[in-house]
């Protein structure tokens, strides 16, 4: 257990709402299977007896990393540490034990109280242990019992497998613990969420509070200041008196005003811009007399993301999107990565093989993740992880769990899209059960109430109903399949409305004299390609024999792609070798299968549908890029 100050060094489990410091409770846990699930019975959140084994938190029991590396069917899992008290703090004051992430369902014991449960696999949530700690003991002890069944459909689970051993796409499983468990002594009045949006034409930003504070007397009076910075330059500082637990605060910031600076203050993957937000809870007294009651660190980037003209603007103008398929999976570690670094590196080598993007699939990844892709300059689409089956348990489940991944990470400059739904997962009768596309359609518009600020698609891959833009799914093996097929304004709309990639229709309801409706139109799978050794398993969506066919067919794929005037962007298929899919650009270890300037060569040519003005400003990005210093990616 370790106690860390605040920075913004990419290791805090919560990046956007930082205070002065936190408790790491990673490490060694005792753990125990519970197969007949008789712990809850018996008695164990107060027995230490049954946890004989220990596991190495935050890995989840499936993996090496943890200890344990038992991949056999396990649905209940426990998981027990002692600690010791938290640091002295002022009457008032409340201790919260935070949990980014259990897969699935889990419930906390605190000295043998029960102090909450959870339910969702891929979404944080924090207890108040206050009442639950025994006064004057020497040590504490958290427990957690946590259930994960395999067999689960109607469970979101993503690409874990149900079955014994992974088969065709689908991997070895992540249950438990799985990201960070934290411990943090805050205020009894303190900040408990905050997101940040930007109004570039309206020269503001608006902050979003949450407050938690103890039943209000009459003459409260608390004011929230909020200072933001770039660098050791004063952007702004603002106070209003809180009359309501939920604050709004819309910042003037002058600078955005004048075009010079407008272009200086806005983030982009060429130039990602982060301004620093220190934001301070005041107690006013009846003589005016404030006095800090709370106290926490922030960041945001200014940027816009939206749709027009069949084009996806970024900051208002057209921006082409180079994305890779990112399945944030390690050998060691599975869905968790294997240590804080790994997730820093794993942005850079993105950025290294000449992408701007990276679609999260079926994972809602680690916030840290999402902090070096706001500060290294990376854009992500949110993906929901999915569910298998439809039923009326399955809606509740994924909606609810849905609400809670947009409510997290909304406030982050780098995601740009949501992806609530991939390839009709869960809703595999979409093009012909009412039911099913209006539980599509109804989590399209909840996640634009929750968020109207980004493009949010439908059901990526195929069997689209409404959506922002079209995004396709196509494993041609040939560049000259995809000239065919995406090459002309009439090939695409031939695609959106009679193609069947996958088996399925695209668009489920085409506007018969305009089926684009002005959306663009993205490759939002492609490529594939299996680079089989003698012996392996998996034979990919297509496979090469060679590093030397590997390198033809890829610059075949790319140029086709990037030669359509018609396409927005792509998403190639995939960053890594993740279990028995080997149709990564690197291996599992993150080698890469090429050279890393001739992957960047490809990724990185310009589009036949970029203006003349974003064609000018990528040779200019690219060329920068190429002349950044610091390491690549090893080459096989």
């Amino acid at each position: 257990m370790s106690t860390h100050p605040v920075a913004d060094d990419g290791l805090h489990p919560r990046p956007q709402l930082r205070r002065a410091a936190w408790t790491d409770l990673g490490g060694a846990w005792g753990f125990a299977h519970d197969d007949a699930d008789a712990g809850r019975d018996a008695g164990w959140h107060r027995d230490p007896a049954p946890f004989d084994r220990t596991i190495t938190v935050p890995f989840p029991p499936e993996s090496a990393a943890s200890g344990i590396h038992d991949t056999a069917y396990h649905p209940v899992v426990w998981y027990r540490r002692t600690l010791r008290p938290p640091v002295d703090h002022l009457r008032g004051d409340r201790v919260l034990l935070h949990f980014g992430a259990v897969d699935y369902r889990a419930s906390v014991w605190v000295d043998g109280t029960h102090v909450g449960d959870h339910e969702g696999g891929m979404t944080p949530f924090s207890f108040d242990v206050t009442a639950a700690l025994t006064a004057g003991a020497d040590e504490h002890t958290v427990v957690v019992r946590a259930e994960d069944l395999p067999w689960d459909a109607e469970q979101p689970r993503g690409k874990q497998d149900w079955q014994d051993s992974p088969h065709v796409i689908w991997y070895h499983r992540t249950t438990g613990i799985w990201q960070p468990v934290w411990l943090e002594v805050v205020p009894g009045t303190h900040v408990a969420e905050l997101c940040w949006t930007s109004d570039i034409d309206g020269a503001s930003v608006r902050l979003e509070a949450l407050l938690r504070r103890p039943v209000r007397r009459g003459d409260d009076r608390l004011v929230m200041r909020v200072g933001l910075r770039l660098g050791t330059e004063l952007l702004a500082e603002q106070s209003a008196v809180v009359t309501d637990d939920r604050v709004v605060m819309d910042i003037a910031l002058p600078a955005l005003r004048n075009g010079q600076d407008r272009d200086r203050l806005l983030w982009s993957p060429h130039s990602p811009t982060l301004v620093d937000a220190d934001i301070v809870l005041l107690d006013r007294d009846a003589d005016g007399v404030e006095r800090p009651v709370d106290e926490v660190a922030s960041y945001l980037g200014i940027r816009t993301a939206e749709v027009a003209d069949g084009r996806f603007l970024l900051n208002g103008r057209p921006y082409y999107l180079r994305m890779v398929l990112e399945q944030g999976y390690w050998p060691e570690s599975h869905l968790a990565a294997p240590d804080a670094g790994a997730l820093r590196r794993e942005v850079e080598l993105i950025k290294e093989l000449g992408f701007n993007g990276a679609r999260v699939h079926q994972k809602v990844e680690d916030p840290r993740f999402l902090h070096w892709c706001d500060r290294l300059g990376l854009l992500v689409w949110g993906e929901m992880a999915g569910a298998f089956a439809f039923g009326p348990e399955a809606v509740r489940r994924l909606t609810t769990e849905w609400m809670d991944v947009v409510r997290r990470d909304r406030g982050h400059p780098s995601v740009v899209a949501w992806v609530p739904f991939n390839e009709s997962w869960g809703v595999q009768d979409i093009a012909g059960s009412p039911a099913q596309r209006a539980f599509v359609e109804g989590v399209v518009q909840l996640t634009r109430a929750l968020d109207p600020s980004r493009p949010v698609i439908s059901n990526d891959g195929w069997e689209m109903p409404e959506s922002d833009m079209w995004t396709v799914h196509d494993y041609a093996g040939t560049g000259r399949e995809l000239r065919a097929r995406y090459g002309t304004a009439g090939a695409v709309e031939a695609m959106l409305t009679d193609g069947r990639p996958g088996g399925r229709r695209v668009v489920l309801d085409p506007d018969a004299s305009d089926p684009r409706g002005g959306r663009p139109v993205l490759l939002t799978e492609f490529g594939g390609l299996s680079y089989r050794p003698e012996g392996e398993e998996w034979f990919g969506y297509s496979t090469v024999t060679s590093p030397a066919e590997l390198r033809g067919r890829l610059d075949e794929l790319f140029g086709a792609v990037t030669d359509s005037p018609e396409l927005a962007g792509f998403c190639y298929t995939q960053l890594t070798d993740t279990e028995q899919e080997t149709n990564g650009l690197l291996t599992a270890g993150r080698r890469a299968k090429l050279p890393v300037e001739e992957i960047r060569r490809m990724v990185g040519r310009p589009s036949a549908a970029m203006p003349t003005e974003a064609l000018d400003r990528h040779r200019r990005e690219v060329e920068e890029a190429n002349h950044q210093p610091g390491g690549t990616a090893t080459t096989l």
